[in-house]
C-alpha cells in the first residue's frame, strides 16, 4: 500500500495563506469636536427650480392671496344680502344679531331689536302683481333707512318682514323709535303707475340682555310686533291683513 506524500510545511503555509480571510479594515473615528450642521434643502418650485428672484415671486403670492380673500369678502356679502333690497338678508342679519348679543354679553352694553312686518302688502300683490309690491318694499326700505342711525342695522328676514338692530338706547328710546318708523311707512304715497299704494308697517320691540339668544330675542320682538299689528287693526277699525 502506497503512502501518501507528506506536503512540507512551508506548501501547506502557502495554502493557508491562500485561503485565509484577508483583515478587516479599522473603522476611521470621527474628528473629535462639535459636528457640523446639516446642510439646509433648497425650496423647489414647479419644474424642481428656484425662481430666479424668490423675493419677486412671496410678492407675487401674497398678491394672489389678498385678491383671494377680498373676492371671499364680496362673496359672502353678497350671500348675505337681499338682492332686491340691497340690505342685509336674514343670514346676514342673524349673524350680526349673533355678534351683538356676544358683545353685549361681554361689555354690558345695550342695545333693541325691532321687528317690523309690512300692512297690507298682500292685497297689493294679488291685485297689482308682485311687482308693485317689489316697488312698496323698495319705498318701505328707503323710509326705514332715512329715520336710522349709520350704526343700525336693518335687513329683511323674507317677504314683508324686517328687523333693526339699534345700539346703546333704552327702552323708552327703542319704543319711541318704532313708533317713528311706524310713522314714516304710515304717510307714504308710493305711486305705481297710475296707482297710488299706501301701506303701514307694525313695530314689536324686544330689549337685548346679556342673558338672551338670538332664538329668544327673534320671539319676543315677534310677539311685540303681532301685540302691536292688533293694537293698529283695533285702533283704525279695519283689518291689517299681512
Amino acid at each position: 500500500m502506497k503512502k501518501k506524500p507528506i506536503r512540507p510545511s512551508s506548501a501547506r503555509r502557502s495554502v493557508d495563506r491562500g485561503t485565509a480571510k484577508p483583515a478587516a479594515k479599522k473603522r476611521k473615528l470621527p474628528p473629535a469636536g462639535p459636528r457640523p450642521a446639516p446642510a439646509t434643502p433648497r425650496a423647489r418650485v414647479a419644474g424642481g427650480r428656484l425662481p430666479a428672484d424668490p423675493q419677486l415671486k412671496i410678492r407675487r403670492l401674497k398678491a394672489q392671496l389678498a385678491a383671494a380673500l377680498a373676492e371671499i369678502d364680496v362673496l359672502r356679502a353678497s350671500a348675505e344680502t337681499d338682492f332686491l333690497l340691497g340690505i342685509a338678508n336674514r343670514r346676514g342679519f342673524e349673524r350680526e344679531l349673533g355678534r351683538a348679543l356676544a358683545y353685549i354679553k361681554r361689555y354690558g352694553a345695550g342695545g333693541a331689536l325691532i321687528m317690523l312686518d309690512v300692512d297690507r302688502l298682500k292685497p297689493v300683490n294679488d291685485t297689482l302683481g308682485h311687482a308693485a309690491g317689489d316697488v312698496v318694499l323698495k319705498a318701505v326700505t328707503e323710509a326705514l333707512l332715512r329715520h336710522v342711525r349709520a350704526s343700525d342695522l336693518i335687513g329683511r328676514l323674507g317677504g314683508d318682514e324686517f328687523a333693526l338692530l339699534l345700539w346703546n338706547l333704552d327702552e323708552t328710546d327703542a319704543r319711541a323709535k318704532a313708533l317713528g318708523l311706524e310713522a314714516a311707512v304710515d304717510e307714504l304715497a308710493i305711486r305705481y303707475g297710475d296707482q297710488t299704494i299706501a301701506v303701514g308697517i307694525s313695530a314689536g320691540v324686544a330689549m337685548l340682555t346679556p342673558e338672551m339668544d338670538a332664538a329668544e330675542a327673534f320671539a319676543l320682538a315677534d310677539r311685540a310686533m303681532y301685540a302691536r299689528k292688533a293694537e293698529r287693526r283695533a285702533a283704525s277699525g279695519a283689518t291689517i291683513r299681512r
